[in-house]
């Protein structure tokens, strides 16, 4: 299967019988746009606490007699069990997405990334369930010293709990697939902007204007550098991989092929807002905080290979994004 030269539209080509797909997180950012596209003809079960997911993403979703929604805690594990039942693919996309806050307390993503995880696979186990894509991220390298960073990277350490969480959940994966024969796909993102964003750089850049246009204040020094990717293209690459990989566990970066620094997406979001007198402030520290990567380069030809690739820059995808954030927050 060949990756298709317009993305958003839906090139995954489905199974002969349709699947009946659980979603945890589904209500969030990502989870949201994931949803949309499976339930073209498949049967989808959302399950999400809402606590930083919103129920008005999947006002599409509504309605439709292939779509349910469950609003629960993972750590629940009796109502996750029983809501599993008759499932046959989980994506698990449940994460605490707010890596500050995880900072002041550890056991936040030890809670809702780690023992969350277990109990998504043990409810898997019981349900005989055997397949899951996984959402991670491209921190679970830390700060390697490798660039392009490929997927076979190592040795992996973590700086973040945030990343220590995901990092820990790949391990549980892997361990369940090999031992109970399951088919398992790891994604590690980098950087996802696009419409309904709920949090990182370009939501709080804008959050911050409304409040004060004289200044913007910057976490850091501003040369932080990453990759970003908008959300369609994600949710392309991930339906892709899926289709197009075998193996028993299938790990992908998915990043595009350059990345931007955080000065060059503040000076894009002033001037799409029009405000060409506004002054950047910096920190002036070389992280924006304790825990954050300050350079991703990450090596997604393993995916490339198979017949995918961003077509946005890094650049593009939050100019289109700035765009789109802009209007949905209503800044005037």
């Amino acid at each position: 299967m060949k990756n298709k030269k317009i993305f958003g539209k839906n090139f995954y080509q489905k199974p002969a019988s349709a699947k009946k797909f659980f979603v945890t997180g589904g209500a969030g950012f990502i989870g949201g746009h994931l949803v949309e596209r499976l339930l073209e003809g498949n049967s989808v079960t959302v399950y999400d606490n809402l606590s930083s997911g919103r129920k008005e993403f999947l006002e599409k979703c509504d309605g439709k007699k292939n779509f349910s929604f469950v609003k629960a805690d993972l750590l629940d594990f009796s109502r996750l069990q029983q809501e599993m039942k008759g499932h046959d693919f989980v994506w698990h996309l449940s994460a605490n997405p707010d890596i500050l806050a995880g900072m002041g307390n550890p056991e936040l993503d030890l809670k809702q990334g780690t023992i969350a995880s277990f109990n998504v696979l043990e409810a898997m186990r019981l349900n005989n369930v055997k397949q899951i894509a996984f959402s991670s991220t491209s921190a679970v390298y830390g700060e390697p010293t490798v660039f392009p960073t490929p997927e076979n990277y190592g040795p992996m350490q973590p700086i973040s709990f945030y990343a220590a969480s995901k990092l820990a959940s790949e391990a549980l994966i892997t361990a369940y697939a090999h031992n109970f024969g399951w088919r398992s796909w790891i994604f590690r993102f980098a950087n996802i902007v696009g419409r309904r964003a709920t949090h990182g750089v370009i939501f709080d850049f804008i959050e911050k204007l409304k409040k004060n246009r004289d200044e913007l204040l910057v976490l850091g020094n501003g040369k932080q550098k990453k990759s970003y990717v908008y959300a369609d293209e994600l949710i392309d690459a991930m339906l892709f991989a899926v289709e197009s990989s075998r193996e028993q566990v299938n790990l992908f970066n998915i990043a595009s092929k350059d990345n931007i620094s955080v000065k060059e997406i503040a000076e894009i979001v002033l001037k799409k807002a029009g405000l060409s007198k506004t002054k950047i402030k910096y920190t002036g520290t070389e992280r924006g905080w304790p825990g954050d990567v300050t350079f991703m380069n990450l090596d997604a030809s393993q995916l490339g290979k198979l017949g995918w690739n961003a077509r946005l820059s890094s650049r593009q995808a939050v100019e289109r994004t700035v765009v789109e954030l802009l209007k949905e927050l209503d800044f005037k």
